[in-house]
């Protein structure tokens, strides 16, 4: 394998699927690797929605031109652009090479699994070569950009002993939790919250759940919601309210500790398969984690526990934000052959870094009270004041605030929850993280482990709950990032700080966002969300900067980013797509329906006049056999295009 920098892509196909605004990928990320001799180097990692401001962005480029030059524009941060790659992955439209990927090497199992389940086997190659390893790769399912056809079995579980790998199908929670999100229109983060927020309880009957269910093929598209009417219909009958909450929201919390519950016996029944059919000690094996569900802290945390794993490894993007990143890790070992490459994950700031400060605050003088370099006592008497913004370096990766660009607080009162709260537009009962210094966490959480992507939940001591009310759930857990001073030497200081001035190592740590926003990239956004939200404080690359005169400032909402590349398609450009793809000007509707078929897409060319008039008969044998398609798939067509000229929080794709 050639020494050089490497480049894996994971976006969507561009072309027609742009101009009728069809998606099979979210989450869209890429990532830039280098390789000398056999030491492999994460350089960089993108969330495609950091920059476009699309929440989970979906949005195709409109061509290929466009694609090469939004990956020319991230290469050129680094001195690079797209012909110094040695190789490209990921996506056809923009691959270099097709013998990279796994699609191929294992019939039953789908190569988005795949995918997940190396970005956390790979994780530090010396553990993948040496001793046991238990992974699990659990979402809600795969998309066929480069798998065209459907595997058997959707979802995947493996065991390494010294990099010898035994891959097998699993099932996934994650479906069941993805039909409590379609029902009652709320994130699977909002909904896990609620659950744990109320005293509501109602009863289910799991076993018959994980009995006349299946959750590892093609029938999670539509069993997961059946089993879900059913949790629901019987938590309703046995529903005991919590009077402190609305009906519907003891409900759905109701519903939501019932889910988690068999959500949880599902992962157990997984993990106990592979320990008997496999002999595996346990105490003696790692655990890792991938796929979207692996964000379900309380889970993970669990199964720790439980079995006694000696270690979580998962990275911080362990959803499809980090499907580049397994691609490439997959690609790495598969192209490596009998050489061994050494690579370890070098921690969560990947992303883009800013230094306009100078230009943004000439920009918002008239805002600007005050600019000083930091100072510890500063910091801490700021923090004592209210909530402050923090924003440093490069920016973390994945969905979870890692300290890099957070909205940081006061755990030791109840105020800054609901100050955070406030200022993010979320709903009052939302617990917040605890970010604590990993020298400390466990003199103040039981069984504390290390969780330096805030992937785990570890309860409360008894004696110290009440000393940091702000980041308690209700069952006096909480959502834990530890931080030592090698991740984070800047956050670490500050959080060392207040330690010395109140006795407590920790800060409450959210996302620096909006409602509906990614997490911010640029300094001009994070000073937008200060004057918006009246924040008086920012401390921005180790510079104190105090703001003034909230009322003058003219803005409501969130700082616009380049996203109309992403939302508007010139009449113009989307002729010029349709007349070369689809010269024999099959209507809109016939386009969808062929879009979504990849089965007909690669058997047909409908640039020729045969291949357009064969489409055009199967869709027309389709709605005669369905009368009621045509129009279904029109509706779906037009409510598609709302979401894709909106961004923000009104749309959940």
């Amino acid at each position: 394998m050639k020494d050089g920098y490497y480049l894996s892509v994971y976006v969507n196909p561009v072309g027609l699927q742009r101009v009728l605004n069809v998606t099979y990928r979210h989450d869209a990320n890429l990532s830039l690797w280098h390789k000398q001799q056999d030491e492999v180097t994460l350089v960089a990692h993108w969330e495609i929605e950091r920059i476009s401001g699309q929440k989970q962005h979906r949005t195709p480029f409109l061509d290929e031109a466009h694609l090469r030059g939004f990956l020319d524009e991230r290469l050129a941060e680094h001195g690079l652009s797209l012909d110094d790659m040695t190789e490209v992955w990921g996506t056809p439209d923009i691959d270099t090479v097709s013998d990279y990927h796994l699609g191929g090497d294992y019939p039953q199992l789908a190569y988005h699994a795949l995918s997940h389940l190396y970005s956390a086997l790979l994780l530090d190659t010396d553990k993948y070569f040496q001793g046991t390893t238990l992974g699990f790769a659990v979402d809600r399912g795969p998309e066929f950009v480069i798998e065209r056809a459907i595997k058997e079995k959707w979802f995947a579980g493996c065991v390494v002993r010294d990099g010898k790998i035994t891959l097998f199908p699993v099932d996934s929670p994650a479906p069941l939790y993805g039909a409590a999100k379609d029902r009652f229109k709320q994130r699977e983060g909002t909904l896990m919250a609620l659950a744990t927020a109320t005293k509501a309880y109602g009863r289910s009957d799991r076993e018959a759940v994980l009995d006349n269910f299946t959750f590892d093929d093609i029938t999670s598209m539509t069993a997961p919601a059946s089993a879900l009417a059913d949790i629901v219909d019987q938590v309703t009958e046995t529903l005991v309210p919590d009077p402190a909450f609305t009906p519907d929201e003891s409900l759905v919390s109701a519903v939501m500790k019932e889910v988690q519950a068999i959500s949880v016996l599902i992962m157990e029944r997984n993990v106990e398969r592979a320990l008997a059919e496999h002999q595996i000690d346990p105490a003696q094996t790692r655990l890792a984690l991938a796929g979207g569900y692996a964000l379900n802290c309380p889970t993970n945390s669990h199964l720790m526990a439980k079995y006694g794993f000696t270690e979580l490894m998962a990275p911080p993007c362990v959803g499809d934000d980090g499907q580049s990143v397994g691609m490439a890790l997959a690609a790495f070992l598969k192209k490596s052959g009998a050489q061994k490459f050494s690579f370890r994950f070098p921690g969560a700031y990947l992303g883009t870094s800013d230094d306009t400060l100078d230009e943004v605050l000439r920009d918002h003088a008239r805002f600007v009270a005050g600019v000083s370099n930091y100072d510890d006592a500063t910091a801490v008497a700021d923090l004592r004041e209210g909530p402050v913004v923090w924003f440093n370096g490069r920016s973390e990766i994945g969905p979870r605030a890692l300290g890099n660009r957070s909205l940081i607080a006061d755990p030791t009162t109840y105020t800054s929850k609901e100050l955070l709260n406030q200022h993010k537009q979320r709903e009052w009962w939302r617990p917040v993280a605890p970010v604590v210094l990993a020298e400390h966490a466990a003199d103040w959480f039981e069984d504390a482990r290390p969780s330096p992507y805030m992937l785990e939940t570890f309860t409360i001591r008894g004696e110290r709950r009440s000393r940091i009310p702000a980041v308690a759930h209700l069952d006096y857990s909480a959502r834990v990032q530890t931080l030592t001073n090698e991740q984070n030497p800047a956050l670490h200081r500050l959080i060392q700080a207040f330690y010395q001035d109140t006795g407590v190592p920790m800060l409450c740590n959210t996302s620096l966002n909006d409602k509906g926003e990614p997490i911010i990239e640029k300094i001009a956004e994070a000073v937008n969300f200060c004057l918006r939200k009246r924040i008086k404080i920012a401390y921005i690359n180790g510079t104190r900067v105090e703001f003034t005169g909230f009322e003058a400032y003219p803005d409501r909402e969130p700082r616009p980013r380049a996203h109309a590349k992403f939302t508007e398609v010139p009449e113009s450009a989307a002729q010029a797509i349709r007349s070369s793809l689809n010269p024999h000007q099959l209507p809109d509707v016939y386009l969808y329906r062929y879009l979504h078929n990849n089965l007909m897409m690669d058997r047909i060319d409908i640039t020729t006049a045969e291949g357009a008039r064969s489409v055009r008969e199967a869709v027309d044998a389709q709605f005669e056999a369905d009368p009621a398609l045509r129009g279904h798939l029109e509706n779906r067509m037009r409510e598609r295009g709302k979401k894709f000229s909106s961004i923000g929080a009104k749309y959940t794709f």
